[in-house]
């Protein structure tokens, strides 16, 4: 009689790493807050005291967190002061990359997120990414050099374009900047520096960088509109980043606000980018009228009529298309970037007024239209910020290690 043939059991999952699990959860809690008491990090992580403690002892141990006392406004009236625990923003660093249709720019952003090294290339990128991308690779060396941050501090680069981009990372370049259709920016970056690199675009960077550092910090739902050279909308929904289906959420400079007006680049008519963009706003004004963005909003800031009526229009026109983004998405905030808003009230009063006139009252009451805190630094700040993103489970990570 044959032998029973005995049941096969499935094979159990590996058990968690409760300690590294413990490392990230109070890593992701020093990242929110620059500053906790270990009573603080207990409640805020659900850990018990004694894994806190040894987490903490892990941490202090590797020069990811330092413990201090207290200042005495932060700490107790009398008696011996609180001790608190903060990152040492020394720990690791990111790397930022904005590549504008007119400027390369690179800064090395400390934990925290703040720059400690910034360069800006004024060059044209649409017809040559080789050159850009060599370019941007040697401003990275030159941070390195100059900040002598040892490599393996360096979680990896963040690189935000002003260009569509897909969910599988591709450059959707036609008509726009056609020197990189085809490019694989991350892997040409990579090999050119030996980071990791991540992309984003640069609508989408510099609504993190003003969710994490500037006038968005503690909203959950907030449009960022950049107008500049073109026209984009970076989108956070629930506190994260809204990307769509493919990728391509936030191409606000495409809806049509003027159906007859005239032919986009994209090949449709009347886009908002052919009435609002800065170079769109210039073709208003006479003959030898101004030549750049800034050139500009000195005339605006000089009280020249035809330049405040042009950029009031604009206003007029952005208003509206964000008016159907403020129904779809229903923000608590709406934040105007880009090169476009140092025009100031000029600019951001008639994109209220529009706003409020043409969506639904319940959608308006308590939404706030503001000019960004972050000026043109909002794009390479937040693409820093995509990398610092992860900074707790690689630093748990390399603790473990």
């Amino acid at each position: 009689m044959p032998r029973p043939v005995p049941a096969v059991r499935p094979t159990p999952d590996p058990p968690v790493n409760l300690r590294s699990l413990g490392r990230v959860r109070v890593l992701e809690a020093l990242a929110g807050t620059r500053r906790l008491s270990r009573p603080d990090l207990m409640r805020r992580t659900g850990l018990a005291r004694a894994t806190v403690g040894s987490v903490i002892a892990d941490l202090i141990r590797a020069g990811i967190v330092t413990d201090e006392d207290a200042s005495p406004a932060e700490g107790l009236r009398t008696g011996r002061p609180a001790r608190t625990l903060s990152l040492n923003r020394n720990a690791a660093y990111a790397l930022g990359v904005d590549i504008g249709r007119d400027h390369v720019r690179v800064v090395l952003c400390d934990l925290f997120g703040e720059p400690v090294w910034d360069r800006d290339l004024h060059r044209l990128v649409d017809n040559d990414s080789a050159a850009v991308l060599t370019e941007t690779a040697d401003l990275i060396a030159q941070a390195r050099r100059a900040t002598g941050v040892p490599t393996e501090r360096i979680l990896g680069v963040g690189m935000g374009i002003a260009c569509p981009i897909d969910r599988h990372g591709t450059l959707l370049a036609e008509g726009i900047m056609p020197g990189w259709i085809g490019v694989r920016p991350t892997d040409e970056l990579r090999e050119r520096t030996g980071f990791a690199v991540r992309l984003v675009n640069d609508a989408n960077a510099a609504v993190l960088a003003e969710h994490r550092h500037g006038v968005a910090q503690q909203c959950g739902d907030v449009v960022y509109i950049r107008l500049s050279t073109g026209i984009g909308a970076g989108v956070i929904s629930d506190g994260r980043l809204l990307l769509g289906a493919s990728g391509l959420a936030g191409e606000l400079g495409h809806v049509i606000v003027e159906p007859s007006g005239a032919i986009c680049r994209c090949g449709n008519r009347g886009c908002l980018e052919t009435v609002a963009s800065p170079a769109a706003i210039a073709r208003l004004l006479s003959a030898g009228g101004p030549a750049s963005t800034a050139e500009l909003i000195d005339l605006v800031r000089a009280g020249d009529r035809g330049a405040i009526r042009a950029i009031e229009d604009a206003g007029d026109a952005v208003g509206r298309a964000l008016a159907q983004a403020v129904t779809i998405v229903n923000p608590e905030l709406v934040v105007i970037g880009g090169e476009l808003a140092a025009a100031g009230d000029v600019l951001v009063a008639p994109i209220r007024r529009a706003v409020q006139r043409n969506a639904m009252s319940w959608h308006t009451t308590e939404l706030r239209v503001v000019p960004g805190a972050l000026g043109d630094s909002a794009g390479v700040r937040g693409a820093a910020a995509l990398v610092l993103a992860d900074a707790p489970e690689r630093l748990a990570v390399l603790v473990a290690g």
